[in-house]
């Protein structure tokens, strides 16, 4: 239950674009056509579900206060958590480097049509707010850390092709001159974001109703709590 919760709650409630709008200059950018933004959308997915495990791992190991304690109890009170942001962008910074090269082999027109947004995916604050939201919100294990990952790369996905499409079916609506191009597309993200922000109510649900029976159990304890003392009170009169 928890991994479907988190999957579901990094697609859609924690959005990258919609709730926190990282990695909005490629996704701007690059959401011209829907072929560019679904190979971009695939390279941000599987950059994300490599980095944030692998990150995950060196924050675990490496970087905590106390981690590098299986290297020894002398090593116990090394702090490297200075590092952080160093160690997440070299890992980023590589497994960018890999979906180059395999992108550049086998689609070379994809390769051409991303152009220099392929290789700035190793600064998409997008990527690497995958890794720090998980660092901050303490993933307790490595599969949850791997499903946050593809959880929120999908999410980017979803964004940059639904505006993608937008786009594409925009070019022939008629759009007033002062808002065509880039300020069309910022209103249409702007409400794009409104509309998922109505998903923040799937994971509410379940916990006002814990909240309403624990309200209704604390009232029927101070009920007979209550009774209790009046009966105490009888007595000894």
């Amino acid at each position: 239950m928890e991994h479907i919760e988190l999957f579901f709650k990094s697609i859609f409630i924690d959005n990258m674009v919609f709730a926190t709008f990282l990695g909005m200059c490629s996704y701007l950018a690059v959401s011209k056509k829907v072929s560019t933004a679904v190979g971009l959308g695939a390279a941000v997915i599987f950059v994300l579900a490599i980095t944030v495990p692998l990150n995950w791992l060196l924050d675990q190991y490496v970087l905590q206060p106390g981690a590098l304690t299986w290297l020894g109890p002398e090593y116990a009170d090394y702090d490297l958590s200075f590092l952080s942001f160093i160690m997440f962008i070299a890992t980023i910074a590589t497994m960018v480097q890999l979906v180059e090269i395999v992108v550049e082999k086998f689609s070379p027109s994809l390769y051409n049509s991303l152009g220099i947004f392929l290789p700035l995916i190793a600064v998409n604050c997008a990527i690497l707010g995958g890794s720090l939201f998980m660092q901050s919100r303490e993933i307790a294990t490595l599969g949850l850390a791997l499903n946050y990952g593809i959880g929120s790369g999908i999410g980017w996905f979803l964004a940059i092709l639904a505006i993608a499409a937008i786009r594409e079916k925009i070019r022939y609506s008629n759009v007033p001159p002062a808002l065509r191009g880039l300020g069309i597309t910022f209103i249409i993200t702007g409400l794009m974001a409104i509309g998922f922000m109505s998903f923040g109510g799937m994971l509410t649900g379940g916990d006002d109703d814990a909240k309403k029976e624990e309200k209704t159990v604390q009232v029927e304890t101070d009920t007979e709590t209550n009774k209790d003392l009046a009966n105490n009170i009888k007595i000894e009169e």
